[in-house]
């Protein structure tokens, strides 16, 4: 039996409703949050846009962004354990989006009403949540060994139509946000979740569903905490995670290992996520006071990030197979913790572009908007360096067993970055210590501190013991 299966180059028949489901729940998400900061200035915290409020009022609308976006990369961890342990991945999936369609219905009905607008906020995190975590592990689920060839093909689709959805969201929500007000902005992306729900229903009888393995106490967090409070019965010579050997699974000990040597890495990472979720918010209501008339037509403040997939898009095949390969050939090893060092020292400059933005507005004048175009090339041309690099170290870095671990620590360091740039702005707004960084000042602060860490991590990345790991090795 040489020979493959005749389907073997069919594709599942639940994989056309999943990414559909996928395009317009990213729609609705990116949708609501690429008005999310201008909204709340000029409705909730200073809708008389009264100058000597203004300052304030961002603060407040950047701190309120911030801490929403850091609940919702937060909570993939809740789902996916969720999913594993207890409910499977479509029933929570279907669970959260249906208070992620809640949450939608909160924000169009409250656009007066700042209080339950938070509420839509927390709904919508926590819809966003589950379904991150559950969503592309539930797309490989659909494979067998007959068509397991076609996943990376399947994964190219879903992550296009993430994409195509962070194209369009910049470009019509905006417009409709700008013509028709925000019941509509709000209310689009909520009816577009409402569809990807229905579409996500509708695939039920298609679906290969894994049931859940209830608790497996053979992992990261509970073989972490027992080697912690344990930390006394440590022998010569041995880590304080092989205490943990006396109760859990001895691979399962050494594959908690490998999650402890990326995260020598990933400490780097929520700085980064820090700045870069700054493009959604600050740098947005920095475009409300540039000039943003390109080839004749005045764009929208929020519709100028459109510009951040088009560059990923672009960067990405370019980075891929010229110049990686290029400077590889040329003897300088393009090696992950390398890129990683370069993405940081970029975002760096697209911050230092955006700064010296700010102190031309601080003077009166209005800067035109392709400066912040500028930052925003150079701020994706980081973004492949790190979080795509980053995604990529961690699937190799980390054993079989703990690689969702390490998806769901990924998206904590988002989490955590934002939680920062949140309390940040929560002590401007208070008038407390961050309150003295005003104007260019603010941007050069984050930079400085940036700055901190690239240069201990320099000094660390060298000293960083990578593994040769494989991801099909222990297939």
């Amino acid at each position: 039996m040489q020979k493959t299966d005749t389907k073997s180059n069919g594709y599942p028949k639940s994989i056309g409703y999943i990414i559909a489901n996928e395009g317009a729940e990213r729609f609705s998400f990116y949708g609501m949050r690429s008005i999310l900061a201008t909204f709340l200035v000029f409705h909730f915290f200073n809708p008389s846009l009264n100058p000597a409020l203004q300052v304030t009022a961002e603060a407040k609308a950047n701190e309120t962004t911030h801490f929403f976006v850091s609940l919702a990369y937060a909570l993939p961890f809740v789902g996916g354990l969720m999913a594993d342990w207890f409910f499977g991945k479509y029933k929570v999936i279907m669970y959260v989006s249906l208070v992620y369609c809640l949450g939608h219905l909160c924000l169009a009905l409250f656009d007066h009403d700042l209080e339950k607008f938070k509420y839509g906020l927390i709904l919508i995190a926590i819809g966003a949540g589950g379904i991150k975590s559950c969503v592309s592990a539930n797309l490989g689920d659909q494979f067998t060994t007959h068509n397991k060839h076609l996943v990376s093909k399947v994964y190219g689709w879903f992550y296009f139509s993430i994409n195509a959805g962070s194209v369009l969201y910049t470009i019509l929500i905006p417009l409709i946000y700008d013509r028709f007000g925000a019941k509509w902005a709000f209310g689009i992306p909520g009816i577009l979740m409402a569809l990807a729900t229905i579409i996500f229903f509708l695939g039920r009888k298609t679906y290969v569903n894994v049931p859940p393995s209830g608790v497996n106490k053979n992992n990261f967090v509970f073989i972490s905490i027992y080697a912690l409070f344990n930390f006394r019965d440590k022998q010569k010579n041995q880590s304080l995670l092989d205490v943990a050997k006396r109760k859990f699974d001895h691979q399962k000990v050494e594959d908690v290992k490998t999650v402890y040597n990326v995260l020598a890495v990933f400490a780097f990472i929520p700085i980064f996520w820090a700045l870069w979720d700054q493009n959604l918010s600050e740098w947005v209501l920095q475009a409300t006071k540039m000039d943003r008339h390109i080839l004749g037509i005045n764009l929208l403040p929020e519709q100028i990030q459109t510009v951040n997939p088009f560059f990923l898009l672009v960067f990405i095949p370019i980075f891929n197979y010229w110049l990686y390969p290029f400077l590889d050939k040329n003897g300088l090893k393009t090696t992950p913790l390398r890129r990683i060092g370069a993405g940081l020292i970029l975002l760096a400059l697209s911050f230092v572009i955006i700064a010296l933005i700010q102190s031309r507005i601080d003077a009166g004048e209005h800067p035109s908007i392709w400066w912040q175009i500028l930052a925003y090339a150079i701020l994706a041309a980081a973004e492949v360096l790190v979080s795509i690099t980053g995604l990529e170290y961690a699937y190799t870095q980390a054993s079989k067993s703990m690689k969702s671990t390490m998806i769901a620590i990924w998206l904590l360091t988002t989490a955590l970055g934002n939680l920062f740039t949140a309390l940040v702005n929560r002590s401007i707004s208070n008038g407390g210590f961050f309150a003295q960084f005003k104007g260019a000042d603010y941007y050069w602060f984050f930079i400085g501190l940036l700055c901190f860490f690239i240069i201990v991590y320099l000094f660390v990345s060298p000293r960083i013991k990578v593994r040769e790991m494989v991801l099909g090795a222990s297939n």
